[in-house]
């Protein structure tokens, strides 16, 4: 496992934007695909974005098709950070959002927990209507 920090979450308006950054430390952050998943109360996790490890030309990053052209998901190896910069925020937006790295994992398919060894502590986002 590595760790991974998320943060940037908070309460937003409908049709408004956050970012959050997951920050990763002690590992070739290069090496590694970045998730992003989110867990509303009474549902099951969900991935979110997904962006394959630097260098990987495989069509990635992956978006769930309810997030897709409004969520971006970018990477800064120099600061060892993954963002998800979020826009047009909807209430069905609001969760718990998760980040989890893999070594090697390629995201140009829909990507699922297991996929997943190592995972941030979560950051609220909730958007009012």
């Amino acid at each position: 496992e590595v760790p991974l920090v998320e943060s940037g979450g908070g309460l937003v308006q409908a049709g408004g934007s956050l970012r959050l950054s997951c920050a990763a430390s002690g590992f070739t952050f290069d090496d590694y695909a970045i998730g992003w998943f989110r867990q509303a109360p009474g549902k099951e996790r969900e991935g979110v974005s997904c962006i394959s490890s630097s260098g990987i030309n495989d069509g990635s990053p992956f978006y769930v098709g309810s997030v897709k052209d409004r969520f971006t998901i970018s990477r800064d190896n120099a600061n060892n950070t993954v963002y998800l910069q979020m826009n047009s925020l909807k209430p069905e937006d609001t969760a718990v959002y998760y980040c989890a790295a893999e070594y090697d994992l390629l995201c140009h398919r829909p990507f699922a927990i297991n996929d997943f060894s190592s995972w941030g502590q979560g950051t609220q986002v909730t958007v009012s209507s």
